[in-house]
């Protein structure tokens, strides 16, 4: 390797070390204060709320990764063009795009990685950290999984047990559904069950079920089933997809396409960690196109201050099109493609003035 490659990389990767561990240091802190304010009525010790939030602070910074490398760039450019070693390049007949092209491709092959090793360790200490909070939280009397055999749902209410089993879903029904009732001694109430039911409230509404209550079986035209669970909140228990590995993502895929569960989120997820290294890959270039354009004419406040805005115009950008999806406005795969493919010709447009400068 070039001595002036290994130079390079090297500057860029302080520079993503720096960067990466002042945004560790401020989330692990956030973190910590918001673990205190949860566990402030429970009677646990000190180092617990520091233990989670190290838990979650990964999966967090997963999220604002395409920030670090934008940030991380700027101050890579900032310490060539301090020290005027920017200049010493151009004159030994280094240009600019071969600098772009280098760091350019250092940040791809790291998103590949960092999708290979970090999220999958990212998302097992975030999957250890819900299991914990979950224990804690007032939710833990039900909970719901999703396996080969369907929904499967645990629900506590009114000191009585209901073990739910669906084999679909379908828009706000459940069907084909068995109901068993115990008491609070586990012992047994009554079987329900149905073709389809209503959970678009926490009322549920069951037409055309058996009951079956002290050995006897009767036919029930309409009842009326109270749940902690409705369909919206069904949605919000397996929308926490950083918690699941590459596999497990796999495996659950398989199970919803069984149940007959919506894709659309499990897709978009998919779609977003393909794209991860060529969305890192852009935004590198982009804040390398920026600093090559005023990167002398400005102050360093101004250059990281103009990083952190289009870091979060990007930002808002990217969820913009990543709600059209979700919400099928418009094809999934173009909602999480769309907004690079823009990034892409915005920076086609700019790199090719480069040389000039």
């Amino acid at each position: 390797m070039k001595t002036y490659i290994k130079f390079l990389l090297n500057i860029f990767c302080n520079s993503f070390v720096k960067i990466f561990i002042t945004f560790f240091s401020i989330i692990l802190i956030i973190g910590i204060i918001e673990e205190i304010e949860f566990f402030k009525d429970l009677d646990k010790h000190f180092l617990y709320p520091m233990f989670l939030s190290l838990l979650n602070t990964p999966s967090v910074i997963f999220e604002i990764l395409p920030f670090i490398f934008l940030i991380t760039t700027q101050l890579f450019f900032i310490k060539l063009i301090d020290s005027n070693e920017l200049e010493i390049f151009k004159y030994s007949g280094l240009t600019n795009i071969r600098i772009i092209k280098l760091i350019s491709l250092f940040a791809f092959i790291m998103g590949i990685l960092i999708i290979v090793f970090y999220y999958s360790f990212s998302s097992l200490l975030k999957s250890k950290y819900l299991k914990i909070k979950n224990s804690y939280s007032e939710d833990k009397k039900y909970l719901a999984v999703i396996n080969d055999n369907g929904l499967w749902i645990k629900d506590t209410i009114n000191d009585k047990i209901n073990i739910i089993n669906a084999n679909k879903v379908n828009d706000q029904f459940l069907t084909n559904v068995l109901i068993v009732q115990f008491n609070s001694k586990f012992e047994l109430i009554r079987t329900i069950e149905s073709d389809k039911i209503d959970i678009t409230s926490f009322e549920w509404k069951i037409k055309n079920s058996n009951v079956s209550e002290n050995n006897v079986t009767k036919r029930e035209e309409e009842l009326l089933f109270k749940s902690n669970f409705n369909m919206e909140r069904i949605n919000t228990l397996f929308s926490n997809l950083n918690s699941l590995n590459f596999f497990e993502l796999i495996e659950l895929r398989k199970n919803y396409k069984t149940l007959n569960y919506s894709l659309t989120e499990l897709d978009s997820h998919f779609n977003r960690l393909l794209s991860y290294p060529v969305y890192l890959t852009l935004i590198t270039i982009l804040s390398s196109i920026i600093m090559f354009n005023i990167g002398y004419q400005k102050n360093s406040l101004f250059r990281i201050v103009l990083g952190i805005f289009l870091s979060v115009v990007i930002y808002y950008i990217s969820n913009f099109f990543g709600a059209l999806g979700t919400s099928e406005k418009i094809p999934l795969f173009l909602s999480i493609w769309l907004p690079l493919i823009i990034l892409l010709i915005i920076n086609i447009t700019f790199i090719l003035r480069l040389n000039e400068k």
